[in-house]
């Protein structure tokens, strides 16, 4: 665990200071177990009654729960960035999708080009195996697995920009992807087709961080969300046309 031995007067203040840091900069995750309180304590080299004022304040706060019998984990603070009943509402509108699309677009744009140049030598190693998973998975032929690499392909590529907010902002957004808010993702990894070009787009992005060409790095990016964009326009005018067909049918056989 990424804990540093405490150096201060004020001990449970400088332990909370140190789990704020590590949960602002996406290093803790919500729902993350904390060590026990002995192995917490000890990595941190303070006493447990310092501890346990610390957790007891970042509690307090909000930022990790105490589950009994079970330890202390990071708090779910993702619902603070959208509500419950507005994300009911991007799940029930079509528009909603596309204008995440284009959000998703124009922000992780300018979050490539920022990990381009920003991007340690351990975050591209970390773009670099993800991208090796995603290939291994393509060979294969497995959608779900495609579906989840790809979304922490991504991720990585934002906790790369080393910008907190960001990092924050689409977590949440993924979270709201993987549980199907705005389209079943592993859907699009199931066409042979679709598969191949997607693959092709994300070793595009990978290419371009690699090589730390930042311009690149934006317009790969942006050009793998308009793909997705015209393959959900796509499938959603596909869907249209079968609704429609099946009306045509139903009024046919009354005839």
């Amino acid at each position: 665990m990424p804990f540093q031995k405490i150096q201060s007067d004020r001990i449970s203040a400088a332990v909370v200071k140190q789990i704020e840091s590590l949960i602002l900069r996406g290093i803790l995750v919500p729902g993350e177990r904390l060590p026990s309180e002995r192995d917490l304590a000890a990595k941190l080299e303070v006493s447990r009654p310092s501890l346990r004022e610390a957790l007891s304040d970042l509690e307090a706060s909000g930022l990790i729960e105490t589950r009994p019998g079970a330890g202390a984990y990071v708090a779910d603070i993702l619902g603070s960035v959208f509500s419950a009943p507005l994300i009911r509402l991007f799940s029930t509108h079509e528009e909603a999708l596309f204008d995440y699309i284009t959000f998703r677009r124009d922000l992780e744009g300018l979050t490539a080009e920022r990990a381009a140049s920003r991007a340690s030598d351990t975050d591209l190693k970390v773009i670099a195996t993800l991208f090796e998973k995603m290939e291994a998975a393509h060979e294969r032929r497995s959608p779900r697995e495609e579906a989840r690499l790809d979304a922490e392909f991504h991720m990585a590529i934002v906790e790369a920009s080393h910008n907190v907010v960001m990092i924050h902002m689409m977590r949440s957004m993924f979270e709201m992807l993987r549980e199907g808010v705005f389209y079943n993702r592993q859907s699009m990894f199931q066409v042979r087709a679709t598969r191949q070009g997607l693959l092709n787009q994300h070793r595009a992005i990978n290419d371009a961080l690699q090589a730390r060409d930042p311009a690149a790095a934006r317009q790969a990016v942006e050009a793998h969300i308009d793909f997705v964009h015209d393959q959900m326009a796509e499938h959603r005018q596909q869907a249209r046309n079968e609704e429609t067909a099946k009306l045509r049918l139903s009024q046919a056989d009354t005839r």
